[in-house]
């Protein structure tokens, strides 16, 4: 079995990880990427393709895991090579993933979200996965992969990811305003003990853990939140979504100072803007943003 990843970030490298572990080949290519990424890549035994056309040509199921913005540019460039099953995992709304779909020339496609926190749940995380060739690609179940079908319908998922990321960007904007001002004004301690007597004993945690994530991930999460207004101003006035989309505006716009400020090699935004791995605390990300 011969897996493709189409982009290789945290998604890519998570499931990688699960189907080496279950004896498939993965196969990726990293035109353009730094030698972190490429050396990650080789140390865990992914293979490295000279080309994104040899990529796609080699692999029996090509899973695109790119940004958002670049998500149908990726299909429409690479989707016409491809000879196996081409999977969408993009957090992008119905009709972009019909666009993005719609460029692979053998018309084998899958339009698949991923539910969950793939750091937390590794290579187990669900995927919900539509369309035609979708049961084929429920087959990485026996390779260690938790893919549930849900339709025939390409979009059909993309729907459903759209609005369950509507709903938890929203609580991450929320607290990322909230835990900021109390931070400021020296009462975070106390306000989260407080609010979690109602949401229960994991709220700091999980606070902590939405707020260093939004931070490192602030671009993916601005744009995914472009797309979700999209899907919602089909059907009504998208009044908090844009708000979300505000947030992470600012969140973004404060990454980007910080990693200028502290002479971050990385200026190119196209890739996903990183704060630096072993940041385990909100309150020393708080620190380097606003003391």
């Amino acid at each position: 079995m011969k897996i493709g990843f189409l982009g290789f970030g945290e998604v890519s490298s998570i499931l990688s990880e699960g189907l080496l572990d279950n004896g498939v080949n993965v196969f990726t290519c990293l035109q353009g990427r730094s030698s972190t990424t490429k050396n990650k890549a080789l140390e865990m035994g992914v293979t490295i393709c000279p080309s994104y056309r040899k990529l796609a040509e080699k692999s029996e199921i090509l899973i695109s895991a790119v940004t958002p913005s670049t998500a149908v540019e990726v299909a429409r460039d690479i989707g016409k090579y491809s000879r196996g099953i081409y999977v969408d995992i993009n957090n992008i709304s119905p009709a972009t993933v019909r666009e993005a779909l719609g460029q692979v020339e053998n018309k084998k496609t899958v339009d698949a979200a991923i539910i969950g926190s793939v750091k937390r749940n590794g290579s187990n995380v669900q995927i919900i996965a539509c369309g035609d060739s979708a049961q084929d690609f429920a087959f990485l179940n026996d390779y260690g992969l938790n893919i549930k079908i849900m339709g025939t319908e390409i979009g059909n998922c993309s729907q459903i990811k759209m609005l369950r990321s509507s709903y938890t960007k929203g609580v991450s904007a929320l607290l990322w305003e909230t835990i900021s001002a109390a931070y400021k004004m020296g009462i975070d301690e106390e306000v989260m003990e407080i609010i979690g007597e109602t949401e229960g004993q994991q709220f700091k945690n999980s606070v902590n853990s939405r707020l260093i994530s939004s931070f490192k991930h602030a671009k993916r999460r601005y744009e995914e939140m472009d797309e979700v207004k999209n899907l919602l101003s089909d059907e009504i006035d998208p009044i908090m979504a844009d708000a979300i989309e505000n947030t992470f505006e600012i969140i973004l716009d404060q990454n980007k100072d910080f990693n200028n400020n502290n002479n971050n090699n990385n200026k190119d935004f196209k890739d996903a803007i990183e704060f630096k791995s072993d940041l385990k605390s909100y309150k020393e990300l708080f620190k380097h943003l606003y003391d």
